[in-house]
């Protein structure tokens, strides 16, 4: 009896994720409720459950989306088609601005960049591709804490140099610039001297599945150069996105969602 039970929980709690993953935008908890026909009770226990395993999680309207479990899956499961696809963005920003471009997506709470175009300069020249970077003090981690495709740590946030922001409070604040102008900036907060760019890339959900960026020396990334390093990538972000999620108006931008830090 408790077997059969513990069966009926399971699929009750499978149908509400694949009526979340296959819907395609955000579903609120009313909507959920009404059309599995589950009790209330049954239905908040069951996506309770589902939300502490990371299989999904709430928006900041608090309506549910696939949580960050099946975002990681989703990112190394098509990690090839995806690299393939962006690869012509990576080489057009290569050529655009002469600097180091990454692709990467969130692993493990870090940031795990999967390609890379190089810099044409031998100052800065780096391989980043392999090396896991922190969410807080990296232009591409905070492209995706802005979005909510990650959460930050618990505890204090490490300190990597002077410029590296640990304030909770400055940083949520940064945050929302990040969702306003549409894209990232880590200045001289990983490395001293390292500055990058970074714009989120949504996949077919609306959700940030990957983020490019641009990195390369203060000697030549002045704040100016780096605004147009910034519109430049939101725009190509904004045309991967068409092209991984089927929408070839190439028009979107990265969704309200957020993540409380």
């Amino acid at each position: 009896m408790e077997l059969q039970k513990g069966a009926q929980a399971v699929d009750r709690a499978a149908r509400l994720l694949v009526r979340i993953v296959e819907s395609g935008v955000p579903q609120h908890f009313t909507i959920l409720q009404r059309e599995s026909g589950l009790p209330k009770s049954t239905t908040s226990r069951l996506l309770s459950a589902l939300e502490r395993s990371g299989l999904v999680q709430r928006d900041r309207d608090g309506a549910f989306r696939p949580g960050p479990v099946l975002a990681r899956y989703a990112s190394h499961a098509g990690s090839a088609d995806l690299i393939a696809t962006a690869r012509p963005f990576l080489e057009r920003l290569g050529e655009r601005t002469g600097e180091t471009v990454n692709l990467a997506v969130v692993s493990g709470g870090a940031v795990d960049q999967i390609a890379q175009v190089d810099s044409r300069y031998l100052l800065g020249a780096m391989n980043w591709v392999g090396l896991r970077v922190p969410l807080h003090c990296s232009a591409l981690g905070k492209a995706f804490l802005a979005y909510g495709t990650a959460d930050l740590p618990r505890g204090a946030l490490e300190r990597r140099t002077p410029q590296t922001i640990t304030d909770r409070r400055a940083l949520r604040a940064q945050l929302a610039e990040i969702r306003r102008i549409g894209y990232a900036v880590a200045w001289e907060e990983l490395e001293p001297g390292l500055i990058a760019v970074a714009a989120p890339v949504q996949g077919w959900d609306g959700a940030v599945v990957a983020a490019l960026s641009v990195s390369g020396p203060t000697v030549r990334l002045s704040r100016d150069v780096v605004a147009e390093i910034g519109a430049l990538l939101a725009a190509e972000a904004a045309v991967l996105s068409s092209l991984l999620s089927g929408n070839t108006s190439g028009n979107r931008r990265a969704g309200n969602g957020g993540v409380q830090v």
